[in-house]
């Protein structure tokens, strides 16, 4: 009963965790202009910075994963907190674009690696009901973002100049994340004792090993399908400010859009994990991907700031809420034992993906001065993830990690 009861802290330390660590690096979208203006480097230089931040986050995904597997969660995501907030004060005294861009790319982005993939790995080992609202309840926490840590970063760039701002969130997080942390625990299933490597856990095939699930069509197609989705909302959620702000509207109310866009994201991630455990999470991840194409095509029709609240809206509800799907459907095809490296493989190429977004954006503004370009392009990528989640297909029951009953999709 206790641990029943525990694991909604662990849902409330993940939502914390994530919160805040992908709220201090989505703060670099409001801090964009002002730094660029304060020390002369390109929007595409500054965006770069997140392109690299996210890609640390690929690249560092899986080893976080797999290191949550080997020593549990809390060590990773203690370790990581603590080089977030290190790593945002660093950034703060960046005298130079390569070294702004290393320090805030490498190094925040490796850090919230640390958190994304170990908890979402350890939420879905505390849960065998409402696995899906409970996944998405951590997801929920870090669609808080918008409507805290941004709003937070707006005003501070209002009163104190970047670097301060810059440093002002570096505390926050340190103050915020590393006791959030040391509430982590390990699933009760895998702290009782190690499960061994072929040790039949509900979840995938018994004796699945760990080279068999990443090499199955079913890892590979979650890596693919997640990519093109977040490629998709990478661009337009990362240039909404800027573009708002170039079609006339002010600062403040252009972070409002953002603001709502999170406000939306989060009421997504509840619906979507209530509509996952009842409907199934592939099918409505289907569905959430063919709406999220045509909302990322609505921004270019949108130059007023009600059209642009209209279309967030829609938006961050869509491709908020299908995000935590892709960890649901991972636990319900593969063993707990090595869900870390199964969810950091997903959030790496979900993090391939989102790098695409920033430097694309600024590179199509610096060269055509709007970002029309941007939102067909992400439209196209929408329905390219949509395709590929038509094709996915779940292990056969009774399948092992064996010979082709794993190798091979079974119906859905």
């Amino acid at each position: 009963m206790a641990s029943s009861r525990y694991r909604w802290v662990i849902v409330g330390a993940g939502g914390l965790l994530g919160c805040v660590a992908i709220g201090a690096m989505f703060s670099l979208p409001v801090f964009l202009t002002p730094i660029a203006r304060a020390t002369g480097w390109s929007v595409t230089g500054v965006s770069t910075a997140m392109t690299i931040g996210f890609l640390a986050m690929a690249l560092a995904s899986m080893a976080w994963g797999h290191l949550s597997d080997r020593l549990g969660p809390r060590p990773v995501v203690l370790i990581g907190s603590v080089v977030l907030a290190i790593s945002l004060a660093l950034a703060s005294r960046a005298t130079s674009l390569l070294q702004f861009q290393l320090v805030f790319g490498l190094f925040v982005g490796g850090a919230c690696a640390a958190i994304f993939a170990p908890m979402m790995a350890c939420v879905t080992g505390w849960f065998d009901t409402q696995r899906s609202l409970a996944v998405s309840l951590v997801s929920a926490g870090m669609g808080m973002a918008p409507m805290t840590m941004s709003p937070l970063a707006a005003w501070l760039i209002t009163h104190v100049d970047w670097r301060t701002a810059l440093l002002i969130i570096a505390g926050v997080a340190a103050v915020l994340m590393i006791p959030a942390a040391l509430l982590v625990r390990r699933p009760p299933v895998l702290e009782a004792e190690p499960i061994a490597e072929g040790s039949g856990e509900a979840g995938g095939p018994p004796d699945m090993t760990l080279g068999q699930a990443l090499r199955s069509p079913q890892f590979l197609l979650l890596l693919t399908t997640n990519f093109f989705c977040c490629a998709t909302h990478s661009g337009p959620i990362f240039h909404t400010v800027s573009y708002a702000v170039a079609c006339g509207i002010p600062v403040m109310a252009a972070v409002t859009i953002y603001s709502l866009e999170g406000l939306a994201g989060l009421g997504g991630r509840v619906a979507f994990g209530l509509l996952g455990d009842r409907y199934g999470a592939k099918r409505i991840l289907v569905l959430g991907l063919l709406v999220q194409a045509f909302g990322a095509l609505a921004y270019v029709f949108v130059r007023e700031l009600g059209q642009f609240y209209a279309v967030a809206a829609m938006f961050g509800f869509i491709y908020a809420g299908v995000m935590p799907l892709y960890a649901v459907i991972a636990r319900e095809n593969f063993p707990l034992r090595m869900m870390g490296v199964v969810i950091g493989g997903t959030a790496m190429a979900g993090g391939l993906g989102m790098a695409t977004g920033p430097v694309t954006g600024g590179l199509i503004f610096d060269s055509f001065g709007n970002y029309g370009w941007l939102f067909v392009g992400s439209f196209g990528l929408g329905l390219a993830a949509f395709l590929m989640s038509l094709t996915f297909r779940p292990f056969p029951k009774g399948a092992t990690g064996g010979g082709e009953a794993a190798e091979s999709p079974g119906r859905a």
